[in-house]
């Protein structure tokens, strides 16, 4: 289906990429090859059947209508995608193939894989972001400002005053998210159950030698705990509506009544030749409440059924994208909106 022209609004191409079909099919072969060599490593499987699996899955080519029929029959990808990996090995390494894991093992891993350059690109452009702002505070910082309490004109204020009210969430918010990245950036390693139990007394050695292969972190089975999802996706709610904030904040300063605000390049009108829309301000209140509404059904996914919840897991796949996507596009529009903010005199 084409898209909208408006959805390019919500577009974030960078943050995009990591939510492709091939991010995630590249991160799921990454999970098959270090597991079976995790694997080999304790003596579990034989070393030529991980060498196989290595050099089988550098060179598969995996149909993605084969793929997309198998996900609607099974409803996660997996199955579909081992069952076509394992057809293209030798036959003396296929029964090694996945050995031990379950579908939600490859998925959640795979995710995961792809959520840690998420988070590089995340914390990169707050870094930026919070520059700009020191930038401003300290080249207009000293203009003053009349504050503005519910909506009425308060008592004066310099500039720098308003933009450390910007500033301090997002500071908060780059600690939040050094914070959760040890716990949210690791491997998921269950089995059918959760309990690791086909792997033996080696589950242990395995799921360590895993995580260092691909650069995650260890973690016991998180299979239904979904909460480190979750409080990322609540932290990616934070950040957009600390920018929706800075820009219902610029929008308001710029009205012609109030002029304490002037934003280059406005947006025009059709019919108003004498407008300039502040169109970005406006865009970072969008995306902030969109994001909330995200965060909000994310939370559905804590609510997962004994030992494993399609629906619960599926709804997590609908929103956790979209939700990082409108997040990403929120800071891009932020670093275009505030080198633009010129404060007037008062």
């Amino acid at each position: 289906m084409t898209q909208s022209f408006a959805a390019a609004l919500l577009a974030d191409a960078e943050i995009e990429t990591w939510f492709s079909q091939e991010a995630e099919l590249h991160a799921m072969l990454e999970f098959e090859i270090a597991l079976a060599q995790a694997q080999a490593a304790t003596g579990l499987i034989p070393a030529e059947a991980a060498a196989a699996i290595a050099r089988g899955g550098s060179e598969f080519t995996p149909d993605p209508a084969a793929l997309a029929a198998g996900l609607f029959k099974d409803g996660v990808l997996g199955p579909g995608f081992v069952k076509a990996l394992r057809a293209s090995l030798p036959e003396t390494a296929r029964p090694y193939l996945h050995f031990g894991a379950t579908s939600q093992d490859i998925t959640d891993t795979a995710l995961t894989l792809r959520l840690k350059p998420v988070m590089a690109v995340l914390t990169a452009r707050l870094a930026a972001l919070t520059g700009m702002l020191e930038t401003l505070a300290d080249d207009q910082g000293g203009m003053t400002l009349m504050a503005q309490t519910r909506m009425q004109a308060a008592l004066p204020m310099t500039v720098k005053d308003k933009v450390a009210s910007w500033l301090l969430p997002l500071r908060r918010h780059q600690d939040r998210l050094a914070a959760l990245a040890p716990r949210l950036l690791v491997i998921q390693l269950g089995g059918p159950v959760g309990t690791r139990a086909e792997l033996g007394d080696k589950a242990e050695q395995v799921a360590a030698g895993l995580a260092a292969r691909l650069a995650l972190g260890n973690a016991p089975c998180w299979h239904t705990a979904r909460d480190n999802i979750v409080e990322f996706g609540a932290v990616l709610a934070l950040i957009a509506g600390a920018l929706g904030k800075i820009g219902l904040d610029a929008a308001l300063l710029a009205q012609t009544e109030n002029g304490s605000l002037k934003i280059a390049g406005g947006g025009t009108s059709s019919a108003m030749a004498h407008k300039a829309n502040p169109v970005t301000a406006e865009l970072l209140v969008a995306l902030a409440r969109h994001a909330a509404g995200l965060s909000g059904t994310l939370n559905q996914a804590l609510l997962h059924e004994n030992e494993r919840s399609g629906a619960a897991w599926t709804l997590e796949w609908f929103t956790l994208p979209p939700l990082t996507i409108a997040t990403g596009a929120s800071l891009r529009a932020a670093a275009g909106l505030v080198p633009r903010m010129r404060f007037q005199p008062r």
